[in-house]
């Protein structure tokens, strides 16, 4: 067999493996045999007493798991991990470093092959292959067990995030305190109810619920009754096609219903069900075990039954969530919706006062779902890759938004800890309150005006609500997202109006349709390898003049008699660019005044957010009246991370000393030609970052409403002279680290570190 289809198998047996110890088990006696080996071994590393340990075996004695340990200097197994490269030796007892455990028995094997187990460049472990003979593994065998140890990784690495590694030879021991990493995308922390929510007839996303033994029977029934929905659907499509079928095709459909015999299918997902199993999960996990056999069969034909089985339970699924949401739903007080997607649909089926958390598997922290959760003060994670989501509905969950972490299992020692700095949150947004009328000056009276980005209509409330002075970013492309085609010049209007009203005479500055990238229209699909560096921001807007004037038009009309609004440009990396729309602006200025409106001529300014338009600020401050940076795109393109990848989001800092050189560029070349620059989004709101861009000069922040009161708080609290002996500091210093350690310490000699985010991160370490 052809070494890629065996790969193939070993990772579809694995992947369906319930714990860590069955994937291990797996591994070593499938390996083993696909290279002929007479041993096939596995050592994973015990980071606390920092040896390696023998987990799984096939060929060496059993009762050496878990008993032979490695110092990482020690032995052949050792010098893999020590150099993290294979180690191919034809006698390996010949090797300096060979070491002899009489525990597995090895001496009766020469031959050694050994490859590290790597998961973002930490060695995790070694898988080991030993031959009794003298033999040397060709390259061939070397690349499969180097292909197999990066699949293994993967597998060990999740098993570390849902503590499955610590709890290995501890099945009965319940877990506690089991942490996922995602991504942090809007702060706060909550403690609440996990409540799952899925794609209709999705078999791999059905949540695990157990049912009470007086709801055996209902379960059933309903199971049943879906079951008969779909019997007849067959039989009435057989019918339909039997006169356009030969009779071996209209075979097929007998097929099917035979399946669905009570004796078959149906048999066993009862006999889960009566063993205190929710229909549907039963259902779930029957399909799938078939289907898992199915594929791993050699036939081609029994391998393509498995589609059948599939769709046969897609089928039924179909009908039970169908019925289910019929049903009258109950809420837990304190629901954190958990998914692997979220969109806005779902926000908009619990009820918001009792809707705290949100977590995602998938996702971005710019996707439309968690714009609307940071408007609404919801702490939010995403990205959580190792989240086994479809376990946590009625569990309590914590959500740290802070720093990107979901606990579940919670010890009692971690809920009185989360529970505290809850707490003290309240405590502090309570104490913050009073500072809504008063202006974000500095001890020495160096004042800074604080404004909001904003994209709902809700978000109104709130940044007036919090005293903020402007809008410094209002996203467009929101009311674009919620609607099912292009809104009219009319429905823009309207929208416009509503955030410029609210706060005249204070200024509004409007991005116009910002698309591409994350931020997608389902109207107007744009499809990309690379959609980040693709056709997104004032590229498509202006390949497209109709949209960009119509959305133009219905600015200005919106701002006839409040003469608030500001014009943004999304994504410039030329000048010409910029040319080009403020002549399509001229253009509807014109038209509207040829119409007899009274339209004022607005600002117009660009958000530097590449690193182009940072080298050409200079120049682009000639054509306009502000410039604004887009922190968290600048950061991105400058650093080359993706935020939203986990594999990389640790890699992304706002206090790169490339960012923050950057940014002072800006503000410099900005000032040298007389326009304002501010600056938006991820480190305006943060209060070590509000200091760092104060004393860089900027003219606005602008930032998150839930933000404004904790940043008012800390410039309060500082004077403009410390600030500027902070940022004098931090520009001399080339790690992230000690940029962070110097804002935190000037934070903390002046009583405001309480507002910072550091503070969470060393104590949520510790927990």
């Amino acid at each position: 067999m052809p070494k890629l289809e065996t790969l193939r198998k070993i990772v579809q047996e694995v992947d369906s493996a319930d714990t860590l110890e069955e994937a291990l088990a797996i591994i070593v006696q499938r390996v083993g045999h696909a290279m002929g080996t007479h041993v096939c071994s596995i050592y994973l590393f015990d980071n606390q007493h920092q040896r390696y340990v023998l987990m799984a075996t096939e060929g060496l004695n059993k009762s050496a798991v878990g008993q032979v340990t490695i110092a990482v200097r020690e032995g052949l197994v050792g010098l893999v991990g020590q150099r993290a490269e294979p180690i191919n030796l034809d006698d390996a007892a010949q090797h300096p470093q060979f070491r002899y455990f009489e525990e597995t028995g090895e001496e009766r094997f020469k031959s050694f092959l050994g490859v590290p187990i790597i998961h973002q460049r930490r060695v995790l472990g070694v898988l080991v292959v030993q031959q009794r003979e003298q033999r040397r593994f060709d390259e061939g065998d070397e690349a499969f067990l180097v292909t197999m140890s990066a699949q293994l990784a993967g597998i060990i690495a999740h098993a570390e995030a849902t503590g499955g590694v610590a709890n290995l030879g501890k099945k009965k021991r319940k877990p506690s305190d089991t942490k996922y990493e995602g991504i942090a995308a809007s702060p706060g922390v909550v403690i609440g109810t996990g409540v799952v929510m899925v794609p209709l007839a999705d078999l791999d996303s059905v949540p695990e619920k157990q049912v009470e033994k007086q709801q055996i029977a209902v379960e059933i029934s309903k199971f049943q009754a879906a079951l008969e929905h779909v019997r007849r659907d067959i039989h009435r499509v057989g019918r339909s096609l039997a006169k356009r079928l030969r009779a071996d095709e209209a075979a097929l459909f007998d097929v099917y219903l035979r399946m669905l015999d009570d004796n078959a299918l149906p048999g066993e997902i009862i006999r889960y069900i009566e063993e205190g199993y929710w229909a549907q999960s039963a259902l779930c996990a029957v399909v799938q075990e078939h289907v898992r056999q199915f594929s791993m069969m050699d036939d081609p034909y029994l391998r393509e039954r498995a589609t059948d089985i599939r769709d046969l339970g897609r089928r039924v699924l179909t009908y039970m969530q169908q019925e289910a949401q019929t049903q009258p739903l109950q809420w837990p007080e304190r629901a954190i919706l958990v998914a692997e997607e979220i969109t806005p649909a779902m926000l908009g089926e619990i009820p918001t006062d009792k809707l705290v958390g949100l977590v995602s598997v998938l996702g971005s922290s710019n996707s439309h779902a968690v714009i609307l959760a940071r408007s609404m003060g919801i702490p939010t994670v995403v990205g959580a890759v190792d989240l086994p989501f479809t376990q946590l509905d009625g569990r309590e969950l914590v959500v740290d938004g802070y720093m990107g972490r979901v606990f579940t299992d919670l010890s009692k020692d971690l809920r009185f800890y989360y529970q505290q700095i809850i707490d003290e949150e309240r405590q502090l947004v309570e104490g913050l309150e009073a500072l809504k009328t008063l202006p974000a000056e500095t001890l020495d009276g160096h004042r800074m005006p604080l404004w909001v980005n904003t994209g709902m209509v809700t978000d109104v409330a709130r940044s007036l609500e919090r005293g903020a002075e402007g809008i410094g970013l209002y996203r467009t492309e929101v009311p674009f997202m919620i609607r099912e085609s292009f809104p009219t010049e009319g429905e823009q209007i309207n929208s416009y109006r509503r955030q410029l009203e609210a706060f005249a005479p204070y200024p509004v500055t409007m991005r116009t349709l910002d698309i591409g990238g994350d931020k997608a229209l389902p109207y107007f699909p744009i499809e990309e390898d690379n959609p980040f560096l693709g056709w997104r921001g004032i590229r498509v807007t202006l390949d497209h003049p109709e949209i960009f004037k119509v959305q133009v038009r219905a600015m200005l009309k919106a701002s006839i008699g409040l003469d608030n609004l500001r014009i943004m440009l999304p994504m410039v990396t030329y000048v010409t660019e910029v040319q080009e729309a403020k002549v399509l602006i001229d253009d509807a200025l014109q038209e509207l005044r040829d119409e007899g409106l009274p339209v004022a001529t607005p600002q117009v300014g660009v958000m530097v957010e590449v690193p182009a338009a940072v080298y050409q600020a200079e120049v682009l401050a000639q054509h306009v009246d502000f410039l604004s940076v887009g922190s968290n795109d600048l950061t991105q393109y400058l650093l080359a991370v993706d935020r939203n990848n986990p594999r990389v989001a640790d890699l992304y800092h706002s206090y790169h000393p490339a960012v923050l050189m950057a940014l002072q560029h800006v503000v410099e070349a900005g000032h040298k030609h007389g326009v304002t620059v501010s600056i938006c989004v991820e480190m305006a709101g943060d209060p070590g970052g509000a200091i760092i861009l104060l004393a860089m000069g900027y003219d606005v922040l602008s930032m998150s409403p839930i933000h404004l009161p904790k940043v008012k708080a800390a410039i309060r609290g500082i004077t403009l002279v410390q600030a500027q002996q902070l940022l004098g500091k931090v520009m001399r210093l080339d790690k992230v680290q000690d940029v962070e350690q110097s804002i935190y310490e000037l934070l903390h000699s002046t009583g405001v570190s309480r507002f910072s985010r550091w503070r969470r991160k060393d104590s949520s370490e510790q927990s």
